[in-house]
């Protein structure tokens, strides 16, 4: 084949090699499986180049989501609870599916429901992010539930933060203006009016 893609026919090896120097190309073999073989004259190493590039913006538009982990004890604090919780907000946040794991020891097998409670506190407090993709399940000693990313549930939470912000903006605006105090218009006195009344002295002169 040509570099144009015409089909050139059969040509001997050598004879097609000659072709391909002759036009400052290389001759490169695309489908050694077809009988003969079949060859194009090109530029392998713009062909080579353009092939990166083409691998690289793919590698680009592809989605790389991973699974990240997070462990909970049946009965953890406050305070480890909402810094661990956090976290799965932050990796919800950037679009990565979250497993979350209560891990039992000794006894505390006996009460999974010490389990369930902490992934349904966890589930509601990231509501606004994410929907359970696999719920509640035991994995030996271990319970765990998978959090997946809710575009639908992140959207609608963008829109409602938006509004709230909105109303704030504007009941700040209303309570920074000026005030107005009203006035007995009985009270002004006309434009005409001199500055102080005559006393009954000057007026009887």
């Amino acid at each position: 084949m040509a570099p144009d893609g015409e089909q050139v026919g059969i040509k001997p090896l050598p004879e097609a090699l000659a072709m391909a120097r002759e036009l400052g190309f290389d001759l490169v073999e695309v489908a050694d499986k077809a009988n003969p073989p079949v060859c194009r004259i090109m530029d392998y190493g713009k062909y080579k180049y353009e092939a990166a590039q083409r691998a690289k913006e793919s590698r680009k538009k592809a989605s790389h989501v991973s699974v990240k982990e997070m462990k909970y004890r049946p009965k953890i604090g406050q305070g480890d609870f909402d810094t661990k919780t956090k976290k799965v907000e932050k990796f919800l946040g950037e679009g990565h599916r979250v497993k979350l794991t209560i891990m039992f020891r000794g006894r505390e097998i006996y009460h999974k429901e010490l389990g369930e409670r902490i992934l349904d506190q966890v589930a509601d407090r990231v509501a606004h992010l994410a929907k359970i993709e696999v719920h509640p399940r035991l994995d030996g000693r271990n319970m765990t539930m998978v959090l997946a990313p809710d575009k639908k549930a992140q959207a609608a939470h963008a829109r409602k933060a938006a509004s709230a912000e909105a109303d704030e903006v504007s009941a700040a605006t209303v309570e920074s203006g000026d005030a107005v105090t009203p006035i007995d218009a009985g009270a002004v006195p006309p434009a005409d009016a001199p500055d102080e009344a005559p006393t009954p002295t000057e007026a009887a002169g």
